[in-house]
């Protein structure tokens, strides 16, 4: 069981520190002892689940060893033999798109592998509030008089119709999207999460998807002696799909967000290359830049902006071009905050009057732009630590999103309202899902759905507490530790980042930065001593008590990062919490 960790009931934050319970105590100093590891990285390894005879190779994760076999999916056999058919024989191939990350780097994905081999094909991105998400009757209709495949990626699993729509043109679904008790009527299926899958795949992102059957198509040509594309030199794209559908890095998907970090590092892709400029990254990428800086940029053209804008950027070879497109990617982006603030503002308010204690937090609104509920329902799930939904009311009908909490699966819940006719259609995975409902329902459409969260126990859930991997004295952070502590990654979804408390130290300087944030600097008793930096310090009353710390001993608690300036490489905390030490 997980106990308050320093003593910590009710920091400046008012949340109460949760350190490692007895098993990982237990696991981590297995680690240690098998591996001479500090005690530092040994908890991160133990909380990350990672068995002591498991921790070295953990640290190198191998594409090679942790691939699984793609023909091990449902589908996957028919869908390669298809697609690659199509390229023997010259055929057309459309590419029907969703329009977000993992929709875009997935159209990319599958764009580069075909026209690395001669064929060149179209990508349609549906326009999220003309079209709205997934294939409709008028596009599928228009691609199949056009072409002779059509390959849905991101999207088809539960487009039936649309599907049925089409006359004479195969279409193949790449998904990994929650499916329902029948498939469409696809040439093919591949989707790990099919209800008739067997497998352990369901962690993967649409952009993993594509990955897999790329290799299965390159098995295929091998075997034919034809050429195939590097597939490793496309691992970027699969890893800002990943990281930007917070899709859990865990298993395959590190090894994949691991080693396409290296290649994005490379700067080979010109669309990357110009979207990272513009977006200021000026260090080597990690899984943060993906779901921060690159990600929202990228979404921004299917929420604010042109649809497709973000796959034509991955697909394009013009650097003169590929910087316009991120430059209007960068402008979209900064409009959609200017959207998304105000609908927070008035989504919370409107929240918070219904109360935030249940199994559901939900707030709906006259013309709230549909490209940015499902931001704004991230940001209500994290002030709340519940499940979240935010809808944007357009006349008889709302389009809505919703985002969900470790352990309640929130695209279950909401392909069961569509089953049971409360919604005109929704679903998704475990941690996101879409919904359109209609405007007389809504209310009880919410009133079923917070029964069926209840369910899973999404009204039990506490106040946020911050979970820590141990303590560490400042003389204790060098940057070979973090160096060392980041082999244990990429974090993110599923792998939260390490998070360690400083305890017993003092402030030996203190400035503001900016309104909101606080530059410091900690030392203890033994001469440690370490700087940081507390975003958004103001914003409570952490920035306050540390401003007028009257010499008094704190515990902190934050990430550890290396901070590098000129050339120059030393340990930085951003510091995320503080307690008088009593």
């Amino acid at each position: 069981m997980s106990q308050v960790f320093l003593g910590v009931e009710q920091s400046t934050t008012a949340r109460r520190w949760v350190g490692p319970d007895e098993a990982i105590d237990r696991q981590a100093q297995m680690i240690a002892q098998e591996t001479g590891f500090p005690s530092a990285m040994s908890n991160v390894l133990a909380r990350l689940g990672v068995a002591a005879g498991d921790a070295a190779r953990f640290t190198q994760p191998s594409l090679r060893d942790l691939m699984p076999d793609p023909m091990s999916m449902k589908d996957m056999g028919k869908a390669a033999a298809r697609i690659n058919e199509a390229v023997v024989k010259g055929q057309r191939i459309a590419i029907f798109a969703d329009y977000d990350v993992d929709g875009a780097t997935s159209a990319a994905l599958l764009h580069d592998w075909l026209t690395q081999l001669g064929n060149v094909p179209t990508i349609y991105v549906p326009d999220r509030i003309d079209e709205g998400y997934g294939p409709n009757d008028e596009a599928m209709v228009m691609l199949a008089a056009k072409h002779d495949l059509i390959v849905c990626v991101d999207c088809g699993t539960l487009s039936h119709g649309p599907i049925d729509a089409v006359a004479g043109t195969d279409v193949v679904v790449l998904d990994h999207h929650l499916g329902g008790e029948t498939l469409p009527n696809a040439f093919a299926v591949v989707n790990p999460n099919r209800q008739d899958e067997t497998g352990d795949l369901h962690y993967l992102c649409a952009a993993g998807v594509v990955f897999m059957t790329l290799a299965a198509m390159n098995g295929i040509r091998r075997g034919d002696k034809l050429p195939t594309p590097d597939l490793m030199a496309m691992l970027d794209l699969v890893a800002l799909g990943t990281v930007a559908d917070v899709a859990p890095l865990v298993e395959f998907n590190r090894a994949l967000v691991r080693q396409g970090l290296v290649i994005m590092a490379r700067r080979l892709r010109v669309g990357l290359v110009a979207l990272a400029d513009a977006a200021g990254m000026n260090t080597a990428p990690a899984a943060y830049h993906l779901g921060y800086l690159l990600g929202p940029r990228i979404n921004a053209g299917g929420r604010v902006g042109k649809a497709d804008l973000g796959a034509r950027l991955l697909t394009c070879s013009d650097p003169h071009e590929a910087s316009a497109m991120a430059e209007k990617l960068n402008q979209l982006n900064t409009e959609r905050r200017e959207i998304e603030a105000t609908v927070q503002l008035q989504a919370m308010e409107q929240a918070e009057q219904r109360g935030l204690d249940g199994a559901l937090v939900w707030a709906a609104g006259d013309g709230w732009h549909p490209g940015v509920v499902g931001i704004v329902a991230s940001r209500l799930k994290e002030a709340t630590n519940r499940p979240a939904v935010v809808i944007g009311l357009d006349g008889a009908e709302g389009k809505g999103s919703g985002r969900s909490v470790s352990g309640v699966d929130l695209g279950a819940s909401i392909a069961t309202l569509a089953r049971e006719g409360h919604i005109i259609k929704g679903g998704g995975h475990k941690m996101a899902a879409g919904l359109s409902v209609e405007t007389g329902k809504l209310d009880g459409a919410m009133e079923r759905l917070s029964e069926l969260l209840a369910k899973q126990g999404a009204d039990k859930m506490g106040a946020k507490d911050l979970r820590l991997d141990g303590a560490i004295a400042p003389s204790a952070i060098t940057v070979d530790l973090l160096e060392q502590l980041d082999t244990a990654g990429p974090f993110g979804a599923g792998a939260p980042g390490p998070r360690f408390a400083l305890p017993f130290v003092r402030v030996s300087f203190a400035k503001r930065a900016g309104d909101t944030h606080l530059r410091l600097t900690f030392v203890d008793d033994n001469g440690g001593k370490i700087d940081a930096i507390a975003f958004g310090a103001f914003k409570s009353d952490l920035g306050p008590t540390l401003e007028d710390h009257k010499g008094q001993v704190f515990h902190v608690a934050g990430r550890l990062e290396i901070d590098t300036w000129n050339g120059r490489m030393r340990p930085k905390l951003t510091l995320e919490d503080a307690a008088i030490a009593g």
